[in-house]
């Protein structure tokens, strides 16, 4: 499973552990992820995310799931964060 925020897209990042001696050595700064279970009202279904904790905030305070996945661009969103959109998109048409 790779440590990828399936709503932003957020990643693992790499740079230099400094000491106190001002030794550096590489190290990765791994994004805080952690699955979550989120509630679609459109669609009155709960769906399980691995997402990191900035994108939790975001969602809470865009309104929830369907509204965050309505303002967020297709490209940094996994393909089942994708599949959540386009499902609530089509059930919001036919309604």
């Amino acid at each position: 499973m790779s440590r990828v925020c399936e709503l932003t897209g957020k990643g693992p990042m790499t740079g230099n552990t400094v000491s106190h001696a001002n030794n550096k050595s590489r190290r990765r700064f791994l994004p805080n992820l952690n699955e979550v279970s989120l509630a679609s009202d459109v669609l009155g279904k709960t769906f399980t995310l691995r997402i990191s904790a900035a994108a939790l905030r975001s969602v809470d305070h865009r309104g929830g799931l369907d509204a965050y996945l309505a303002r967020a661009k297709d490209a940094e969103l996994s393909s089942a964060a994708l599949k959540i959109k386009r499902e609530i998109e089509k059930s919001k048409t036919a309604a």
